[in-house]
């Protein structure tokens, strides 16, 4: 209710929101393990998830505010451009198939809890290594921050906390954003895995009833599209162009190919994504997800539909991170607005909370044991691990309050742009050890390097720098993402300095992997079905 409070939808989103919070700080005891002080507890929940689990953490990892507000908000701007995330949700899956079951295995078997734990045991480098966790940790603070962005937009449409000083505009966020890194603090991963559950049922129960009973009372899908496809063919912000289009054309082909493939890849890079991975019980279960998870495919598609039902309905908001909930409010009674804002609101904060465990491993185990105290306990990890989850937050706070909210999906893009550049070390470091360690160095510069510039330069209408995530390819003059030239220029600068590398036989390190690593499943010697706490954090 833009004009002022709604006090029912209000009232359901609290009831909701203090129903998870107690979940959030019950689940510390939730499958309590005899010493909770390990990173292989707080920050892998024991690896001890089932299929079941498993998919629920992973779905509520991966389908975030992103999934609920950025994207359908970029289809009420542009339209069908917004569509690319539907495709590389669907390319996703059969990548990681040939993937995480390798990394799920090795990982099991000499206690790895990072990534960059991988790099580092596989390329014998801490350089390369510390890149990854590096990467890993700047990547994903504008990911939480786009999280809080999605609580904030429903927030605003709300009517709470719209109005005074940015102190008070903002404090409720700040109080969800309080909440979060609690019961993170003191329940770890159990806390987003158990909230997981509630949180997708939600979920699924808003958009069954959202795309039955929007069209209903909207005329159906023939006047939705009719109406959005009038609207988006207005002229746009950019002179002489449209607004939009109900289908991408030609001129945007490259751009939008290179979007989805290169968020495909991305997406098991960033460092939550390997949390929830880790956090299974065996390879089999990361197989049956692979399968299992397109279901959130198929939810996505719909979603994505509600960019085109706001338009029809005529909703008409500067900020387009808002027009969805504000579609909810002017569509559904006031009780079941309540309902979708928790469902949103729960989204964004099951992600946050995993994002934010997954950085503060990957600073504990490749920052602080590598490089400040190598003879860090389990117990110090931990309280180390906890107090970077809180840090991080506040990165992410950092992100929120200077950059422009109104094309939230950028905030995404900007992190896939960093993080992609992690991909040759690690997927390739998976089935081959051809690529030379300093290579791998050079080639992440030069990524990055690349990827930061070009995206610092793009200029939107609403900011000077960090517009948008695509640019023109050099030598080739189509725009396309930024993130995905930055990774051809990766691997084309990690092939050439490797021949040259290994033509000098520059010493290549020492790699603490053997091939029967990549396929052990528990039952296998040295893979246990759940690691002992004692044993967390060693090689064994």
């Amino acid at each position: 209710m833009m004009g002022g409070v709604n006090g029912v939808a209000l009232g359901v989103c609290i009831f909701f929101f203090l129903a998870v919070t107690v979940m959030g700080f019950w689940a510390a005891r939730w499958r309590k393990a005899d010493n909770a002080q390990s990173l292989d507890e707080w920050g892998l929940g024991g690896r001890s998830f089932g299929t079941w689990v498993t998919w629920f953490l992973l779905g509520g990892d991966l389908y975030t505010a992103y999934t609920f507000v950025a994207v359908p908000a970029a289809i009420y701007a542009t339209g069908a451009a917004g569509f690319f995330a539907v495709p590389y949700t669907i390319i996703v899956y059969p990548l990681i198939f040939t993937f995480l079951p390798r990394l799920w295995s090795v990982s099991h078997r000499h206690g790895y809890v990072t990534t960059s734990d991988f790099v580092r045991g596989r390329f014998g480098s801490k350089g390369l290594s510390l890149a990854v966790a590096v990467t890993g940790i700047l990547a994903t603070m504008p990911y939480i921050a786009l999280q809080l962005v999605g609580i904030q937009a429903v927030l605003d449409v709300m009517g709470v906390g719209g109005s005074g000083n940015w102190f008070v505009k903002d404090l409720p966020l700040f109080i969800a954003f309080a909440v979060l890194a609690a019961y993170t603090y003191s329940s770890g991963l159990r806390a987003p895995a158990l909230i997981a559950f509630v949180k997708d049922a939600l979920i699924y129960l808003v958009i069954a009833v959202a795309i039955i009973y929007i069209p209903i009372k909207l005329g159906g899908f023939d006047d939705i599209f009719a109406k959005a496809g009038h609207a988006l063919s207005q002229p746009g912000p950019v002179p002489g162009k449209p607004k939009g289009a109900l289908a991408p054309n030609s001129a945007g082909t490259w751009g939008y190919a290179t979007l989805a493939l290169g968020s495909a890849m991305a997406l098991f890079m960033y460092p939550h994504s390997i949390t929830a991975t880790l956090s299974s019980r065996s390879r089999n279960v990361i197989r049956r997800n692979t399968a299992i998870l397109p279901l959130y495919s198929l939810m996505l598609g719909l979603l994505a539909l509600l960019g085109f039902m706001a338009i029809a309905d005529g909703v008409n908001v500067k900020n387009g991170q808002l027009a969805i909930p504000q579609l909810f409010e002017n569509v559904f009674p006031d009780w079941f607005t309540g309902v979708a804002f928790a469902a949103i609101g729960i989204g964004a904060l099951v992600p946050a909370a995993i994002m934010s465990i997954a950085a503060a491993n990957l600073f504990t185990r490749n920052i602080y044991k590598d490089f400040l105290k190598p003879d860090a306990t389990p117990a110090q990890e931990t309280k180390v691990s906890k107090l970077v989850s809180l840090l991080v937050k506040v990165g992410a706070l950092v992100f929120v309050l200077t950059m422009d909210k109104t094309v939230a999906i950028n905030f995404q893009l900007l992190g896939g742009i960093w993080i992609l550049q992690t991909f040759p070390a690690l997927v390739g470091g998976l089935f081959t050890r051809w690529m030379h360690r300093w290579a791998l160095i050079a080639g992440w510069a030069v990524g990055m390097v690349y990827g930061t510039l070009a995206a610092y330069g793009v200029a939107s209408p609403t900011q000077k720098h960090f517009g948008g995530s695509s640019d023109e390819i050099p030598g080739i003059g189509e725009i396309g993402y930024i993130g995905f030239t930055a990774f051809v220029l990766n691997v084309l600068v990690s092939v050439v300095l490797t021949v040259i590398l290994r033509a000098v036989k520059a010493p290549a390190g020492v790699d603490e992997t053997s091939p029967s690593d990549y396929t052990a499943d528990v039952d296998d010697p040295g893979v246990e079905p759940e690691l002992p706490p004692a044993t967390a954090g060693a090689s064994h």
